[in-house]
């Protein structure tokens, strides 16, 4: 509770809003592309070192209050035996897809313990963080997982999708199998939460990045449970949750209703009307359009602030994204960002 974060996430007084960027070690920052020119993504998030390496440079170099692990979302397929790469160009392929009510029995969810790399990187990033900052602020860890919806999306499409059409057709036609799909991903994903939080993670955030691509009538009926079973089950662990989805600014009150700490906007929605649609009993995160951070500093300076003036000092705000930072972001203009929400004074 000595991280500004933290107490941002459970609604508490702070000093000032609370920063920190999505995919904020990335193929931006200089640092992480050296590292790129040795190692693969998958080398990266499955070596501690190299991961606990990665998430701290970035968190100093942009001067950030909270690092997120270098990992990523897809990892818990392999345990589950379902193989996937990164490919130039195309992101992450799997070169089996799930298209099958007897490919979906025949994955595992008895192999969590494979996932315990990203456990040791965060153990080594929070060794390093141990001591409180200047400022007497202790900077926040977090750890992360995927939704159900949206790793049942890259299971079955075999990949990144515009409109999910595989996905769809098995979540409408056969809701067994889907069921059973979403009850073994949140089989595994809690154990996995829980090898991070045991590991010091303060603060768990569930990306739901393709929840977007649903109705809100489909979203709850097909989605709904399984992410309020998980959300529930993480903040039993005793940390905060943060989810979050893109384009899912419709989606906002029935994300609310997995009783996630936080929720997430994308840069669709102000922080304002999102506050009033969702009520005060719910903390938001968010929400600068990423590429704003290629625009000329004063236009950046005004986007930064403007956001902060529609929250008005309401406690339960962490500046971010509305989602990931993009290659060529100008990282000066990342750090430039992060600088004026700590000057900022509503």
């Amino acid at each position: 509770m000595s991280s500004r974060f933290v107490r941002a996430c459970l609604r508490q007084s702070v000093d000032r809003t609370p920063v920190w960027f999505l995919r904020q070690a990335g193929r931006y920052m200089p640092e992480y592309m050296a590292v790129r020119k040795h190692h693969s993504l998958l080398e990266i998030c499955r070596t501690p070192e190299i991961a606990a390496e990665v998430t701290i440079t970035a968190a100093e170099r942009l001067g950030v209050d909270a690092a997120i692990i270098f990992a990523d979302l897809l990892l818990p397929l392999t345990p589950m035996g379902l193989d996937f790469e990164f490919v130039n160009g195309e992101g992450p392929v799997v070169h089996t897809p799930i298209r099958s009510a007897e490919q979906i029995a025949a994955l595992r969810t008895d192999r969590a313990e494979e996932l315990q790399y990203v456990a040791r990187a965060i153990e080594k990033v929070c060794a390093h963080f141990a001591a409180p900052r200047a400022d007497g602020d202790e900077l926040g860890i977090i750890g992360f997982i995927g939704a159900p919806f949206t790793l049942a999306s890259y299971m079955i499409e075999g990949g990144g999708s515009r409109n999910y059409i595989e996905a769809k057709k098995l979540m409408y036609s056969d809701r067994g199998a889907w069921d059973l799909l979403m009850d073994k991903l949140v089989t595994i994903l809690i154990p996995y939460a829980k090898q991070q939080v045991e590991a010091g993670a303060d603060v768990i955030q569930i990306f739901d990045s393709w929840a977007g691509a649903l109705s809100v009538s489909d979203y709850r009926e097909y989605v709904l449970p399984a992410t309020t079973r998980l959300v529930q089950a993480v903040q039993a662990m005793g940390v905060p949750v943060i989810y979050f989805g893109v384009d899912s600014a419709s989606l906002l009150p029935h994300m609310k209703q997995t009783g996630a700490d936080v929720l997430g906007l994308d840069w669709r929605i102000p922080v304002d009307e999102a506050r009033t649609l969702l009520g005060d009993n719910v903390a938001v995160q968010g929400n600068l359009d990423p590429i704003t951070l290629f625009a000329p500093q004063d236009v950046l300076k005004h986007r930064t602030e403007e956001i902060l003036r529609r929250n008005a000092g309401q406690p339960g705000h962490i500046f971010n994204l509305g989602h990931g930072i993009v290659p060529g972001t100008p990282v000066e203009n990342v750090i430039a960002v992060a600088e004026w929400v700590k000057q900022f004074q509503v």
